[in-house]
């Protein structure tokens, strides 16, 4: 039987009712307050007969003896307070951790009855067909997004061959229409020079030439 076990069956026990925590805490306070009160109270008494004792020193050598003795009955007074602070202190300690991991122990069986509370009326059947509900629910509403965004009548009863013999021949129909629009240039109706006509008309204006440069020499000597 581990301790937990024992501590919480001896303060479950109706035969032996204890003190709570909080009164033992308020009760270990006051002790602890009421020793170093007394703690201050020998420090002071240890301080009168040391002076005492130096007081007399060599004059009244037994009164100072006295004094030393009973400052030394006083430290030993001294040091059994300090232990026992020493002991209450631990003890209040571990009591205020008791208490507090008790306080937390019973939040968390509070909070173990509220989550059992919950899930009483839980039923994991009827959870794993409400997930294979919500499942297939959302398979059904991926089919019909799929089948909505689906092109419906278009494409699916013409054959694609047949509509681009069809376009070419609208091109085609197009062409011969632009080309019987076009006009060409008419023949003209006078008759061409012969070749002596066109060696004469070459020879004037070779010689037309000649004459130009001849006046423009003349026109260069004058100026000079």
């Amino acid at each position: 039987m581990s301790k937990i076990t024992k501590m919480f069956k001896s303060s479950g026990s109706k035969n032996r009712k204890g003190p709570s925590a909080q009164e033992a805490l308020f009760k270990l306070r006051e002790t602890e307050e009421m020793l170093t009160k007394k703690q201050e109270y020998l420090e002071k008494k240890i301080e009168q007969e040391l002076a005492t004792a130096k007081r007399h020193g060599t004059k009244n050598k037994r009164a100072a003896l006295q004094a030393l003795k009973r400052k030394k009955r006083l430290e030993k007074q001294l040091t059994q307070i300090d232990g026992t602070l020493s002991t209450i202190e631990f003890q209040r300690e571990a009591l205020e951790n008791s208490h507090t991991n008790t306080e937390v122990l019973k939040n968390m069986g509070y909070a173990a009855k509220a989550m059992k509370t919950v899930h009483q009326n839980m039923d994991l059947d009827k959870i794993d067909e409400l997930m294979q509900d919500i499942n297939e629910q959302q398979d059904v509403a991926q089919e019909i997004s799929d089948a909505i965004s689906r092109p419906v009548g278009f494409g699916d009863e013409f054959d694609e061959d047949e509509l681009l013999e069809e376009l070419e021949e609208l091109e085609q129909e197009e062409l011969n229409s632009h080309l019987a629009n076009v006009t060409l240039p008419s023949v003209p109706s006078t008759k061409l020079p012969s070749r002596p006509e066109l060696k004469r008309r070459t020879a004037s204006s070779r010689k037309r030439v000649e004459e130009d440069d001849d006046g423009m020499q003349m026109l260069a000597a004058w100026a000079t």
